[in-house]
C-alpha cells in the first residue's frame, strides 16, 4: 500500500489546484469543432492538447475511456500515454470506465486499472455496482491495497436511472444502499477525520432526488464526483441544492464547457483555471 490513500491525495490536489475535475471527452463533434479529423491522428492531437493544458495545473482530470476505445488498440495507446503524462506531472487521473462484473472478471478489471502491475494505472476508476455493491469487492480491496480509489455510480442524472436507483427493497432505495456501502468502506478514514477513497458519482442535475430519497451524502465520507456542470446544464445553484452539507467533498466535473475553449492550449488552460476558481469560491 502506498504511503498516502487516494482520499488524502485527492484532498491535497483540490486544496492546491481547486476542485475542478476536467474531463477529456474526445467525441466526434468536439474533435471536429477543433478543426481536427475524427481519426487516430485527430484523437492524438486533441488528447495531447488537453494534457499540455491540464497537467500540473488542474488537480484532477477524467478521461472517458469509451472515446478512446472506439479507435481500438491505437486509441487505448493514446489513453495510456495521457494517463502516464498526467500522473507524472502530479495531476490525479480518474478513468471514467464504469466497469462492473462479478468474480474473476471484476478482479481482472481491477488489476487492469488499479493493480500494481497495470500498464497505465489510474488513480481511481468509476465502477458500476448494479450487480450488487459487493460485486465490486475485488476493485474495492485492490484499490485499498494500492492506494487508489473507486467512484461508485450512485445517482445518475439520466431519466432511465430512476427506474433502478430509486427502486426500493424493504423501504431502502437502491441509491441509498450504494451510499451505505460507500460509507462502510470509508468508516476508518472518517474516524481519522480524513476523506475516504470510495467515492460516489452523483449527477449535478439530479434535482431534489437526494432529498426525496433521504441520502446522507456527507455521511458517506468519500468524494462526490458530480458530472454535468456547465454545458450539460448544471449550475452552482444546482450544486448547493443537490449536495447541501456535503459540498466540501464535491468534485465538480466539467468536460464540454472547458473543452470548448480549445484547441489553443493557453485558452484551454485559462478556461479550466477560471472554472476551478469559481467553483472553489462556491465550495468554501
Amino acid at each position: 500500500m502506498t504511503e498516502l490513500t487516494f482520499g488524502q491525495r485527492l484532498r491535497t490536489a483540490t486544496d492546491t489546484h481547486g476542485p475542478l475535475c476536467a474531463g477529456i471527452d474526445p467525441h466526434r463533434a468536439l474533435v471536429e469543432s477543433w478543426g481536427l479529423g475524427y481519426d487516430v491522428d485527430g484523437l492524438a492531437a486533441f488528447t495531447d492538447a488537453c494534457v499540455d493544458a491540464f497537467a500540473g495545473h488542474v488537480g484532477v482530470v477524467k478521461p472517458q475511456s469509451a472515446f478512446f476505445e472506439v479507435f481500438g488498440s491505437r486509441g487505448i495507446a493514446i489513453l495510456e500515454r495521457a494517463i502516464l503524462a498526467l500522473r507524472e506531472a502530479g495531476t490525479l487521473v480518474i478513468l471514467d470506465a464504469k466497469r462492473g462484473d462479478i468474480g474473476s472478471t471484476m478482479m481482472a478489471y481491477a488489476e487492469a486499472y488499479l493493480g500494481k502491475d497495470a500498464v497505465a494505472p489510474a488513480d481511481a476508476i468509476t465502477v458500476s455496482p448494479y450487480l450488487g455493491f459487493e460485486s465490486l469487492r475485488p476493485a474495492l480491496d485492490l484499490a485499498a491495497q494500492t492506494g487508489r480509489g473507486v467512484f461508485v455510480l450512485g445517482l445518475t442524472s439520466n431519466p432511465e436511472g430512476r427506474t433502478v436507483q430509486h427502486a426500493r427493497l424493504r423501504d431502502v432505495s437502491v441509491a441509498e444502499s450504494m451510499v451505505a456501502g460507500a460509507a462502510g468502506e470509508n468508516a476508518g478514514a472518517r474516524e481519522r477525520g480524513e476523506l475516504g477513497s470510495v467515492g460516489l458519482v452523483v449527477g449535478a442535475t439530479v434535482g431534489s432526488a437526494v432529498q426525496e430519497l433521504g441520502l446522507d451524502l456527507a455521511g458517506a465520507g468519500g468524494p462526490l464526483l458530480a458530472p454535468g456542470v456547465g454545458a450539460q446544464g448544471g449550475t452552482t445553484e444546482d450544486l448547493r441544492r443537490v449536495f447541501g452539507d456535503a459540498l466540501p467533498n464535491v468534485l465538480p466535473a466539467s468536460s464540454r464547457d472547458v473543452l470548448s475553449a480549445g484547441p489553443d492550449v493557453a485558452a484551454l488552460r485559462d478556461r479550466a483555471l477560471r472554472t476551478s476558481e469559481s467553483l472553489a469560491a462556491l465550495l468554501r
